[in-house]
């Protein structure tokens, strides 16, 4: 089966043509997570390219207490994984599949083979590699300089902007969440997020039911975090 059509909707990929595309597709292998299992956990060998196919991903760290930060959500056609593969290191994350998710694989020495004949590939790897380190960057302003509020918005503003679809009553972010997911993406405690959450509610510029949220102004809403 090939999975050239998929691979070139992958940001690493999207110059490749063809019989490169073509051969990739046969370096892949598949692999299924059931909802809540643990992909890789922080500390393990890398040794593969994950490729999102279906489902979703979150990239979290944890600490030994059970605290949770969830840095990002991955959707079909995200990649995760290649920081293990360039450098050797062990895993800096966790990768858990919030739900039924099939994944596309590529092994390391396979791709790294596949990264020396080809470097409009190593380009694009590079530049989203600073992608990634611009979001860490974020990250820790937001965490270091923003109160609850802003940080609740803020991250709400780019789930919208990266899942958002839109719906009768405004931009809806189509993954359900919980209130505690919720929290672990913007570093906050369940109870903080909560009280905004029920806040801007009651202000209209938010519905969230059964898990689903729906910005009913995101354009007022980005004024809050400004």
């Amino acid at each position: 089966m090939s999975y050239a059509q998929l691979l070139n909707q992958v940001s690493i990929f999207e110059q490749l043509e063809g019989e490169d595309l073509e051969h990739l597709s046969a370096l892949v292998r598949t692999r299924r997570y059931a909802k809540g299992e643990v992909i890789f956990h922080q500390g393990d060998v890398g040794t593969s390219l994950y490729i999102i196919r279906k489902g979703q991903v979150a990239i979290r760290l944890s600490s030994p207490d059970g605290k949770e930060v969830i840095l990002t959500l991955l959707d079909r056609g995200d990649f995760f994984g290649e920081l293990a593969l360039l450098d050797g290191e062990p895993r800096s994350t966790d990768a858990v599949a919030r739900e039924e998710t099939d994944l596309l694989t590529i092994q390391r020495e396979d791709f790294r083979k596949y990264l020396d004949a080809r470097p409009k590939v190593a380009l694009g790897l590079l530049a989203n590699l600073s992608r990634l380190v611009r979001h860490v960057t974020q990250l820790v302003h937001d965490t270091t300089f923003l109160d609850a509020r802003a940080r609740l918005v803020r991250v709400l503003l780019e789930l919208a902007r990266s899942q958002g679809q839109p719906g009768a009553e405004g931009v809806v972010i189509p993954k359900k969440l919980t209130q505690t997911e919720l929290a672990n993406l913007c570093g906050l405690t369940r109870e903080s997020t909560n009280k905004w959450l029920r806040f801007y509610v009651r202000e209209g510029l938010l519905a969230y039911e059964g898990g689903r949220i729906t910005l009913v102004h995101p354009e007022r809403l980005g004024r809050e975090a400004e």
